[in-house]
């Protein structure tokens, strides 16, 4: 069989790790691919991977597809600098990623019986933390989260391990008791004209009591924070269009004025007349 990657009779996979060794060659490869590291290529994989989600949210299936091509080749990337370092493969990649799917279901692969989704979450989490107790020198039950998860995710990971030994409000109640809290610490802050570090601080712990309510309610934070941003974003379109068709220019109305139209435009989104456009 023909090894150009260009022959598309070839498996995919196949073709895919061809290209990239072509591109890393010493010889014959790209300046600029070949001149890539693990350090420089990894925020192009975190930027891939939110847009796979950002195309999943918005259901275009046709940029999925192109989407996860791009992800994947961010694995294909960081297996060649692997293999041309001596680490590991593509192969051992996938074999890892497969003995690890195995390793966690064994209702599946093997003979234990689980009962429900909620049953295999539980059973998953304690294979995961098994499986640290085995790799990780540190002891703690919040030893291995990623520094580099977005700051919301991994505050929620970080509760969700401390609440496994009991360190965790069983109601929503007391968590907004702490919010309250915490805005009020704010509230003393600015009243103190304290410096802009230690009302840093107040402000992480306000989210980090906001995050801790929305893990209670069973709400991913970092999904509802998107919404957020998005009906922002279109409401905020809307104020901007609607100025504009009146003669105006957004950026000469006043905050006045422009609160005026956003009060407009959400009237429009909750009665069903629109929204100005957006």
């Amino acid at each position: 069989m023909s090894e150009d990657p260009r022959d598309r009779s070839r498996p995919g996979i196949e073709r895919l790790l061809e290209v990239m060794r072509r591109l890393r060659d010493p010889g014959k490869g790209c300046p600029w691919d070949k001149e890539q590291t693990f350090a420089t290529i990894a925020p192009y994989t975190i930027e891939e991977a939110y847009e796979v989600a950002d195309a999943i949210r918005r259901e275009a299936w046709e940029e999925l597809r192109g989407e996860l091509g791009d992800l994947l080749l961010q694995v294909v990337y960081h297996a060649q600098m692997a293999r041309e370092a001596g680490l590991f493969d593509f192969d051992a990649v996938a074999h890892g990623i497969a003995d690890k799917m195995i390793r966690r279901h064994p209702h599946v692969f093997g003979d234990a019986v689980v009962e429900s989704a909620a049953a295999q979450r539980q059973a998953w989490e304690e294979v995961k933390a098994a499986e640290r107790a085995r790799e990780v020198a540190d002891p703690s039950v919040l030893a291995g989260l990623p520094l580099a998860l977005p700051a919301l995710t991994r505050a929620e990971k970080l509760q969700r391990r401390a609440a496994r030994i009991g360190f965790d409000w069983p109601e929503p109640a007391p968590i907004l008791s702490k919010i309250e809290e915490e805005l009020d610490e704010v509230r003393a802050s600015l009243a103190a004209r304290e410096p802009k570090e230690k009302l840093a601080e107040e402000l992480g712990d306000l989210l980090f009591a906001v995050v801790n309510l929305a893990r209670r309610l069973e709400v991913d934070a970092e999904e509802a924070l998107r919404a957020a941003n998005a009906k922002f974003e279109r409401r905020f379109r809307a104020v901007e269009e609607r100025a504009r068709a009146a003669g105006s220019d957004p950026a000469s109305l006043g905050l006045e004025a422009l609160d005026r139209l956003w009060e407009e435009v959400k009237a429009g989104e909750r009665d069903g007349s629109g929204s100005g456009g957006a």
